[in-house]
Protein backbone atom coordinates (compact mmCIF):
# COMPACT_ATOMS: atom_id res chain seq x y z
CA UNK A 1 0.00 0.00 0.00
CA UNK A 2 2.84 2.39 0.78
CA UNK A 3 4.10 2.13 -2.82
CA UNK A 4 0.92 3.44 -4.49
CA UNK A 5 1.34 7.15 -3.64
CA UNK A 6 4.89 7.11 -4.98
CA UNK A 7 3.73 5.33 -8.19
CA UNK A 8 0.95 7.84 -8.65
CA UNK A 9 3.38 10.72 -8.14
CA UNK A 10 5.75 9.26 -10.73
CA UNK A 11 2.93 9.00 -13.29
CA UNK A 12 1.86 12.58 -12.60
CA UNK A 13 5.42 13.82 -12.99
CA UNK A 14 5.78 11.93 -16.28
CA UNK A 15 2.51 13.42 -17.61
CA UNK A 16 3.59 16.92 -16.63
CA UNK A 17 6.92 16.34 -18.36
CA UNK A 18 5.24 15.20 -21.59
CA UNK A 19 2.86 18.13 -21.56
CA UNK A 20 5.74 20.52 -21.04
CA UNK A 21 7.68 19.00 -23.93
CA UNK A 22 4.64 19.21 -26.19
CA UNK A 23 4.02 22.84 -25.32
CA UNK A 24 7.67 23.68 -25.93
CA UNK A 25 7.58 21.93 -29.31
CA UNK A 26 4.48 23.86 -30.34
CA UNK A 27 5.98 27.16 -29.33
CA UNK A 28 9.24 26.47 -31.15
CA UNK A 29 7.60 25.12 -34.33
CA UNK A 30 8.19 27.26 -37.40
CA UNK A 31 4.79 26.52 -38.89
CA UNK A 32 2.64 29.20 -40.47
CA UNK A 33 0.18 31.06 -38.32
CA UNK A 34 -3.20 29.32 -38.03
CA UNK A 35 -6.08 31.46 -36.80
CA UNK A 36 -7.97 29.46 -34.25
CA UNK A 37 -10.23 32.47 -34.03
CA UNK A 38 -11.32 33.51 -37.56
CA UNK A 39 -12.33 36.90 -36.18
CA UNK A 40 -8.70 37.85 -35.47
CA UNK A 41 -7.21 40.47 -37.83
CA UNK A 42 -4.47 38.04 -38.94
CA UNK A 43 -7.07 35.50 -40.07
CA UNK A 44 -8.16 37.44 -43.17
CA UNK A 45 -4.70 37.40 -44.71
CA UNK A 46 -4.28 33.72 -43.84
CA UNK A 47 -7.49 32.59 -45.53
CA UNK A 48 -6.86 34.84 -48.53
CA UNK A 49 -3.53 33.07 -49.06
CA UNK A 50 -5.21 29.68 -48.88
CA UNK A 51 -7.80 30.68 -51.47
CA UNK A 52 -5.08 31.77 -53.89
CA UNK A 53 -3.67 28.26 -53.68
CA UNK A 54 -6.97 26.81 -54.86
CA UNK A 55 -7.45 29.08 -57.86
CA UNK A 56 -7.81 27.04 -61.05
CA UNK A 57 -5.71 29.30 -63.21
CA UNK A 58 -5.20 26.56 -65.80
CA UNK A 59 -8.99 26.39 -66.36
CA UNK A 60 -9.70 30.00 -67.16
CA UNK A 61 -10.93 29.22 -70.68
CA UNK A 62 -14.62 28.34 -70.92
CA UNK A 63 -13.88 25.62 -73.46
CA UNK A 64 -11.39 23.96 -71.10
CA UNK A 65 -13.87 24.06 -68.24
CA UNK A 66 -16.59 22.55 -70.44
CA UNK A 67 -14.39 19.71 -71.67
CA UNK A 68 -13.08 18.90 -68.21
CA UNK A 69 -16.53 18.94 -66.62
CA UNK A 70 -17.97 16.76 -69.40
CA UNK A 71 -15.21 14.20 -68.88
CA UNK A 72 -15.94 14.17 -65.16
CA UNK A 73 -19.68 13.74 -65.70
CA UNK A 74 -19.06 10.88 -68.13
CA UNK A 75 -16.92 9.08 -65.57
CA UNK A 76 -19.53 9.60 -62.86
CA UNK A 77 -22.22 8.37 -65.23
CA UNK A 78 -20.27 5.16 -65.88
CA UNK A 79 -19.76 4.61 -62.16
CA UNK A 80 -23.42 5.05 -61.38
CA UNK A 81 -24.81 3.15 -64.36
CA UNK A 82 -26.64 0.00 -63.34
CA UNK A 83 -25.94 -3.28 -65.19
CA UNK A 84 -29.48 -3.17 -66.60
CA UNK A 85 -28.88 0.28 -68.06
CA UNK A 86 -25.62 -0.85 -69.64
CA UNK A 87 -27.32 -3.85 -71.26
CA UNK A 88 -30.10 -1.67 -72.63
CA UNK A 89 -27.65 0.93 -73.96
CA UNK A 90 -25.60 -1.76 -75.71
CA UNK A 91 -28.77 -3.20 -77.18
CA UNK A 92 -29.92 0.21 -78.39
CA UNK A 93 -26.59 0.86 -80.08
CA UNK A 94 -26.66 -2.55 -81.74
CA UNK A 95 -30.16 -2.02 -83.10
CA UNK A 96 -29.21 1.46 -84.29
CA UNK A 97 -26.20 0.15 -86.19
CA UNK A 98 -28.30 -2.49 -87.96
CA UNK A 99 -31.67 -0.84 -88.50
CA UNK A 100 -31.25 2.95 -88.35
CA UNK A 101 -31.46 3.11 -92.14
CA UNK A 102 -34.87 1.44 -92.06
CA UNK A 103 -36.61 2.64 -88.89
CA UNK A 104 -36.71 5.90 -86.85
CA UNK A 105 -34.31 6.02 -83.91
CA UNK A 106 -37.17 6.71 -81.51
CA UNK A 107 -38.77 3.40 -82.45
CA UNK A 108 -35.50 1.54 -82.04
CA UNK A 109 -34.99 3.05 -78.59
CA UNK A 110 -38.54 2.16 -77.56
CA UNK A 111 -38.14 -1.44 -78.71
CA UNK A 112 -34.78 -1.81 -76.95
CA UNK A 113 -36.22 -0.40 -73.72
CA UNK A 114 -39.29 -2.63 -73.79
CA UNK A 115 -37.29 -5.73 -74.75
CA UNK A 116 -34.99 -5.21 -71.76
CA UNK A 117 -38.02 -4.82 -69.48
CA UNK A 118 -39.93 -7.95 -70.51
CA UNK A 119 -37.12 -10.33 -71.50
CA UNK A 120 -36.92 -12.04 -68.10
CA UNK A 121 -40.68 -12.48 -67.72
CA UNK A 122 -42.44 -15.82 -68.02
CA UNK A 123 -44.31 -14.72 -71.14
CA UNK A 124 -43.86 -16.68 -74.33
CA UNK A 125 -41.51 -15.32 -76.96
CA UNK A 126 -44.43 -14.50 -79.22
CA UNK A 127 -46.08 -12.49 -76.47
CA UNK A 128 -42.81 -10.72 -75.72
CA UNK A 129 -42.46 -9.76 -79.36
CA UNK A 130 -45.94 -8.26 -79.36
CA UNK A 131 -45.31 -6.32 -76.15
CA UNK A 132 -42.14 -4.84 -77.64
CA UNK A 133 -44.04 -3.22 -80.49
CA UNK A 134 -47.59 -2.75 -79.16
CA UNK A 135 -46.95 0.78 -77.75
CA UNK A 136 -45.72 1.80 -81.20
CA UNK A 137 -48.67 0.22 -83.00
CA UNK A 138 -51.72 1.22 -80.91
CA UNK A 139 -54.13 0.64 -83.80
CA UNK A 140 -53.22 -3.03 -84.04
CA UNK A 141 -54.99 -5.73 -82.05
CA UNK A 142 -52.71 -8.04 -80.09
CA UNK A 143 -54.19 -11.12 -81.75
CA UNK A 144 -53.31 -9.75 -85.18
CA UNK A 145 -49.75 -8.99 -84.08
CA UNK A 146 -49.46 -12.50 -82.64
CA UNK A 147 -50.16 -13.89 -86.10
CA UNK A 148 -47.00 -12.16 -87.37
CA UNK A 149 -45.03 -12.84 -84.20
CA UNK A 150 -45.43 -16.62 -83.91
CA UNK A 151 -43.27 -17.51 -86.96
CA UNK A 152 -40.52 -15.25 -85.62
CA UNK A 153 -40.78 -16.89 -82.21
CA UNK A 154 -40.41 -20.33 -83.74
CA UNK A 155 -37.44 -19.11 -85.78
CA UNK A 156 -35.63 -18.20 -82.56
CA UNK A 157 -35.35 -21.86 -81.57
CA UNK A 158 -31.79 -22.92 -82.29
CA UNK A 159 -31.14 -19.93 -84.52
CA UNK A 160 -28.38 -17.32 -84.24
CA UNK A 161 -28.78 -13.68 -85.07
CA UNK A 162 -26.93 -14.13 -88.35
CA UNK A 163 -29.61 -16.40 -89.87
CA UNK A 164 -31.64 -15.09 -92.83
CA UNK A 165 -34.89 -15.10 -90.83
CA UNK A 166 -33.62 -12.34 -88.57
CA UNK A 167 -32.42 -9.99 -91.28
CA UNK A 168 -34.52 -7.10 -92.65
CA UNK A 169 -36.33 -7.87 -95.86
CA UNK A 170 -34.83 -4.85 -97.61
CA UNK A 171 -31.23 -4.25 -98.56
CA UNK A 172 -31.32 -0.50 -99.14
CA UNK A 173 -32.39 2.35 -96.83
CA UNK A 174 -36.10 3.01 -96.99
CA UNK A 175 -38.48 5.84 -96.14
CA UNK A 176 -40.32 4.60 -93.09
CA UNK A 177 -43.32 6.81 -93.81
CA UNK A 178 -43.78 5.17 -97.20
CA UNK A 179 -44.28 1.72 -95.70
CA UNK A 180 -47.78 0.40 -95.30
CA UNK A 181 -49.11 -0.22 -91.76
CA UNK A 182 -48.67 -3.96 -92.29
CA UNK A 183 -45.07 -3.51 -93.45
CA UNK A 184 -44.32 -1.31 -90.45
CA UNK A 185 -45.82 -3.91 -88.12
CA UNK A 186 -43.86 -6.76 -89.65
CA UNK A 187 -40.63 -4.81 -89.64
CA UNK A 188 -41.13 -3.68 -86.06
CA UNK A 189 -41.56 -7.31 -85.00
CA UNK A 190 -38.41 -8.21 -86.91
CA UNK A 191 -36.45 -5.60 -84.95
CA UNK A 192 -38.00 -6.81 -81.70
CA UNK A 193 -37.05 -10.34 -82.70
CA UNK A 194 -33.46 -9.22 -83.16
CA UNK A 195 -33.47 -7.45 -79.79
CA UNK A 196 -34.82 -10.43 -77.86
CA UNK A 197 -32.46 -12.78 -79.65
CA UNK A 198 -29.49 -10.62 -78.71
CA UNK A 199 -30.62 -10.61 -75.09
CA UNK A 200 -31.13 -14.37 -75.25
CA UNK A 201 -27.66 -14.97 -76.67
CA UNK A 202 -26.06 -12.87 -73.92
CA UNK A 203 -28.04 -14.49 -71.13
CA UNK A 204 -27.47 -17.75 -69.29
CA UNK A 205 -31.14 -18.17 -68.55
CA UNK A 206 -32.87 -21.28 -69.94
CA UNK A 207 -34.78 -20.99 -73.19
CA UNK A 208 -38.28 -19.66 -72.71
CA UNK A 209 -41.46 -21.35 -74.06
CA UNK A 210 -42.52 -20.37 -77.53
CA UNK A 211 -46.28 -20.34 -77.09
Amino acid sequence: MSGQPMQYKNCEDALNSVQGQLLEALLQAEEDFYPWNPAEPEAEAYFAELERGFLLEQWQEVEDITQASQALFNQLHQCWSSPEWVVEENLRQSLSERFAAFMPEAWLEAIAHKAQQIFSTNLSLAEQLVLCVKPLLPNWAEDDLLVFARPLAYAMRGKSESTPETQPSVAQPIDWTELSPMEQARFSLTVAHSALLQLQNSSDEPEQPLL
